[in-house]
C-alpha cells in the first residue's frame, strides 16, 4: 500500500496531545465489576496496546472507547469527542474491528466494501485494501462462503477503509494463518507509518511485542501495568533464562541460593533457572567450584510471555 493512499486528511487540523484519553473508567454487570478504574492515554500515530487474561476488561474498555457501551463512570474521549455524545462525529475518525461482527449471508466482498467505502467522505481504495489483504480472488464470495480467516481480513479492511485518524483492533489476527498474520501486521506498520493512532487488543505476545510503541496489562478491571514491551519484560521475575544438563549432580539448595534467583526447575535432567545477568555469573562459578560442566548450555532473555505470566501469576 502506497504512502499516498493512507494519507489521513483529518491529520493536518489534529490537536497536539493525546488522541485517544480514558480516565478512571468503570462499568459494572449484574454489580460486578468488569472495567474498575482503567486509565490511559494514547498519543497520537502510536500503535497501543492491551493485554490482559480472559475476562479481564480489555473488550469492554475499548467498546467504551468505541461508543458501543456506555461507561457508569469516568471520562473517555477520542479525539476529544465523547464517543456516546458525540458518536456520530466519532464513526467519522475511528476505525473499528470488532471481537466478533457479522454481516448479512449473501452479501458479497466487493459489495460490503463498495458499501462501506459509500459511507465516508475520503474513504481509501477498497481495491489496494483487498489486495494487501488477499481478498481480490474472493471479492464475488458472499460472506456467508468465506472461511474464518478470510471473514477476519475482510473485517480489518472495513475497519481501514474509512481512512480513519484512530483504528481499534480487538484481537486483529486470531484466525489467521501465519503467512495471513504477518501480512497483517506489515499493514499495521504501513497504517501507523502514515499517522493512523492504532488500539490493538492481542493474546498474541509476539504480536504485542513487534507491533506496540507502549503496552497496557489489565488484570482483574484494572490496568496494573503500562510500559514499553522493553519494559514490562524488565519487569518480569527472571529477565534471564539459563538452561543446562550438568555433567553430574547439583545441590537444589545452593542453587536456589545463587544471587537474583526467580526460579529453579528440575526437568528429565536438565536444569532451567530464571534469574539476572548476576545470575549466570554465580552459576558458572558455581560450577567451576565443583567441576561440572554445563551440557547444551543455553542463556537467553525473558519473553513478553514471561513478563505476561509473571504480572498475571495471582490468577
Amino acid at each position: 500500500m502506497t504512502t499516498a493512499s493512507m494519507t489521513t486528511a483529518s491529520m493536518s487540523t489534529a490537536a497536539r496531545g493525546p488522541v485517544v484519553e480514558v480516565r478512571d473508567l468503570r462499568k459494572s454487570y449484574g454489580g460486578r465489576a468488569a472495567v474498575d478504574g482503567v486509565s490511559f492515554t494514547v498519543e497520537e500515530g502510536e500503535v497501543f496496546g492491551i493485554l490482559g487474561p480472559n475476562g479481564a476488561g480489555k473488550t469492554t474498555t475499548v467498546e467504551c472507547v468505541e461508543g458501543l457501551r456506555t461507561p457508569d463512570s469516568g471520562l473517555v474521549r477520542v479525539a476529544g469527542l465523547d464517543p456516546v455524545a458525540d458518536h456520530a462525529e466519532v464513526t467519522r475518525v475511528l476505525g473499528a474491528q470488532l471481537q466478533e461482527s457479522e454481516l448479512q449471508a449473501k452479501l458479497t466482498v466487493r459489495e460490503a466494501l463498495e458499501l462501506y467505502a459509500a459511507c465516508y467522505p475520503r474513504p481509501l481504495d477498497w481495491r489496494v485494501l483487498a489486495e494487501r489483504l488477499g481478498l481480490t480472488a474472493k471479492l464475488t464470495t458472499r460472506f456467508g462462503g468465506l472461511s474464518g480467516g478470510q471473514k477476519q481480513r475482510l473485517f480489518i479492511a472495513l475497519a481501514l477503509i474509512g481512512n480513519p485518524r484512530v483504528v481499534v483492533l480487538d484481537e486483529l489476527t486470531t484466525g489467521l494463518d501465519p503467512r495471513s498474520r504477518r501480512d497483517a501486521w506489515e499493514l499495521i506498520e504501513d497504517v501507523r507509518a502514515n499517522g493512523v493512532t492504532v488500539l490493538l487488543v492481542t493474546h498474541f505476545m509476539e504480536e504485542a511485542h513487534r507491533l506496540c510503541d507502549r503496552i497496557a496489562l489489565i488484570d482483574g478491571g484494572r490496568v496494573t501495568a503500562l510500559d514499553t514491551p522493553g519494559g514490562l519484560i524488565g519487569r518480569a521475575a527472571a529477565s534471564t533464562l539459563i538452561s543446562f544438563t550438568p555433567s553430574a549432580p547439583l545441590d537444589g539448595r545452593e542453587l536456589a541460593a545463587l544471587p537474583a534467583v526467580a526460579s529453579v526447575d528440575h526437568r528429565d535432567g536438565r536444569i532451567t533457572l530464571g534469574g539476572t545477568d548476576e545470575t549466570v555469573g554465580a552459576l558458572l562459578s558455581l560450577l567451576a567450584r565443583h567441576r561440572v560442566t554445563a551440557h547444551q548450555l543455553r542463556v537467553t532473555d525473558a519473553t513478553l510471555d514471561d513478563a505476561f505470566l509473571d504480572l498475571t501469576r495471582h490468577r
